[in-house]
């Protein structure tokens, strides 16, 4: 038997409603564990005895063949062959709401873009900064990350972190902060009037006004061989996705979902991860199913952790998420 931990999006900011199956599953969980750093809470549920690779390293070393740098290349400042990038980070696109004093990523701010919008960016931005010892590619998806010609030493934040306010306390720092901070600055200009951003406000989508620089390691770090099996739309866990294997798949598995309980997207996150996932768990060929959103997780486990008399409650009282406006009435099923 083995663990499924499905992580999930849960924004104050959206309208609140009920999810019956959810719901019925948290009734049974126990008691639920403080969670700093998700990703490092499932990678321990998938691989725990291998060292948790960098994000931006795992989705560089996952990106498709055609973006990886060109051995016989050279970068434009002649300095380094191309396949020798040093560093890559995630390069998440962002919609900052500029105020008075402050500027802040609202919740709906971290955007995700298509493989021609992401493949735009990055054409366009290699022109106007590849002599500058960096690039811009394209992952998996829509993903983009970023490489430079040398190590970088700088803590960074998740743009997840810093969802719903003002972006100051989540600058990068450390001794190459300032090169990360003015290639973010001199990208916001770079994006103002894009043609990308023309393009999306016709289809009446936010623009993309900055580009979200964290996640990074060594572009060389070595990658562990998953044991289980992931799912989803994260840079990080998509690196070791094999999502057509589920529900036969051997090993523990992580699901990353951008759906949010009650939106329109939940109910086919239900039907193909959520569901199947507590019919195995009653038919005990699951150990355990793991459930996580902001800065908490739930475990629900065969045996003592099915409560059955505990009546289900709005989830979002379970996430410590009461106080929101919520549609109490609006029940999906």
């Amino acid at each position: 038997m083995s663990i499924v931990y499905i992580r999930f999006a849960a924004h104050k900011s959206v309208e609140l409603r009920r999810s019956p199956l959810l719901e019925e599953l948290l009734a049974r969980a126990a008691r639920p564990v403080a969670v700093a750093d998700w990703r490092a809470d499932a990678f321990r549920a998938l691989m725990p005895e291998a060292p948790m690779p960098p994000v931006g390293a795992a989705a560089w070393h996952a990106a498709p063949a055609r973006v990886k740098p060109d051995p016989a290349a050279r970068c434009a400042t002649g300095s380094a062959a191309a396949e020798e990038w040093a560093w890559v980070c995630v390069a998440t696109p962002v919609h900052l709401s500029a105020g008075m004093t402050s500027v802040a990523l609202p919740r709906d701010g971290i955007l995700a873009l298509g493989p021609l919008e992401a493949d735009a960016l990055a054409t366009d931005f290699n022109r106007v900064f590849g002599g500058d010892g960096v690039r811009l590619a394209r992952g998996r998806a829509g993903v983009l990350l970023c490489a430079f010609d040398q190590i970088m030493e700088v803590n960074t934040h998740d743009p997840e972190a810093a969802a719903g306010q003002d972006v100051f306390g989540f600058q990068p720092s450390g001794a190459h902060a300032a090169r990360l901070r003015r290639l973010m600055s001199e990208i916001e200009m770079w994006l103002f009037e894009h043609e990308v951003n023309r393009l999306r406000l016709v289809r009446a989508e936010l623009p993309v006004t900055g580009l979200w620089l964290w996640g990074g390691g060594p572009a060389s770090a070595v990658m562990p061989v998953a044991r289980g099996w992931t799912a989803g739309s994260d840079p990080f866990f998509s690196a070791f996705g094999n999502a057509e294997a589920w529900p036969s798949a051997p090993g523990a598995a992580v699901i990353v979902c951008d759906a949010h309980p009650g939106s329109e997207d939940w109910a086919e996150m239900e039907r193909r991860w959520l569901a199947p996932a507590a019919d195995r768990l009653r038919s005990r060929r699951l150990s355990r199913l793991d459930l996580s959103a902001g800065a908490r997780r739930f475990s629900i486990g065969t045996g003592a952790h099915w409560r059955i008399w505990r009546r289900p409650r709005p989830w979002w009282e379970s996430f410590e998420m009461a106080g929101d406006s919520a549609t109490a009435g609006g029940v999906t099923r």
